[in-house]
């Protein structure tokens, strides 16, 4: 797990949509800021202790600063309101460098499908794609136009004949997810990132169209209610973790999950979504086999065995050697 931290200042805060603030983030120094690709997301420390994840929406070929876009939760458990209550311009935040688990790949044609702040890892996708001349369409779908982030852009000149936006309160601009699908080729790679049931829908019209699971690439940012890892459940049993760096050996009970056991006795694992979406407490494991209940990783990384999400996953073996 790479914990290497970079310091960043925010040099803008702006107001993009109705509970959407958007981040400019720039060296303190003046210097470049990490490559990145299209897709790429960031790991945010924020006050109070939070570490949530926003993907990086500017051109990736901007080194000069990173943009991010977050929207307010009426559920949050601190990170939106830390981001739009508590964070200031000029305020020093320490991020992590980029990853991307939601990459764009290259294809004859593209399909992008953005719900809600889903849009903004697809608003860098539609940057690189324009400049670089390729086939795609984004459609952009949000509750209304007050609610829509970024709208001048996604609806302005740079995107002119890629963009549509769809708003639930204006019936004449409904997205027609058949229609699109019917027509895109045979080739085409279908992106989508949203709300849970969005997500969904795109991806159960998009098999029914006959788009195969490898030209399928969606990112969630929260698990709908039904989709909550089963961390602890009942039947659920105690089992032991040792750290190979000390040997020491702690229990994990049955009704409590491997973080939140390890931090009572002083191990402490960063954590943010703590339902197994975000990567961020991504733990090697070096011995014994894990019980993974997380969407994080792929299948062939469920079934290496060599890593997993203490947050939700558990242990099918009495005990696992964790890279600590």
């Amino acid at each position: 797990m790479n914990t290497e931290l970079l310091s960043v200042q925010v040099a803008a805060k702006h107001q993009a949509a109705q509970d959407v603030v958007s981040l400019e983030l720039v060296d303190p120094d003046g210097g470049p800021l990490p490559e990145f690709s299209p897709g790429a997301h960031i790991d945010v420390h924020l006050p109070g202790g939070f570490i949530r994840q926003y993907s990086l929406l500017n051109d990736c070929l901007q080194r000069s600063h990173f943009l991010i876009g977050v929207l307010r939760e009426p559920q949050s458990r601190g990170g939106s309101v830390a981001v739009h209550d508590q964070v200031r311009v000029g305020d020093v935040l320490h991020i992590s460098a980029p990853r991307n688990r939601f990459p764009l790949v290259a294809a004859e044609r593209s399909l992008l499908f953005a719900g809600g702040i889903g849009i903004t890892p697809l608003l860098c996708m539609a940057r690189r794609l324009q400049a670089t001349g390729a086939a795609f369409d984004l459609h952009y779908s949000c509750r209304s136009r007050t609610r829509a982030a970024f709208l001048d852009e996604i609806l302005g000149p740079g995107l002119a004949g890629h963009a549509q936006a769809h708003f639930d309160d204006e019936p004449e601009t409904a997205l027609n997810v058949q229609s699109i699908l019917a027509a895109a080729g045979a080739q085409t790679h279908v992106y989508v990132c949203g709300p849970s049931g969005y997500i969904d829908y795109i991806l159960d019209q998009a098999r029914a169209a006959g788009v195969d699971e490898a030209r399928l690439h969606f990112e969630r940012f929260a698990l709908g209610e039904d989709e909550h890892p089963s961390a602890p459940v009942e039947g659920d049993v105690a089992f032991q973790v040792k750290l190979a760096s000390t040997g020491e050996v702690f229990d994990i009970p049955a009704d409590e999950t491997v973080t939140s056991a390890l931090d009572r006795q002083g191990v402490f694992i960063p954590v943010s979504c703590e339902e197994g979406i975000c990567g961020t407490c991504l733990t090697g494991v070096s011995e014994g086999v894990p019980d993974h209940r997380d969407s994080y990783l792929t299948d062939a990384e469920h079934a290496a065995n060599d890593q997993f999400t203490p947050c939700c996953s558990r242990a099918r073996t009495p005990m696992l050697v964790l890279d600590l």
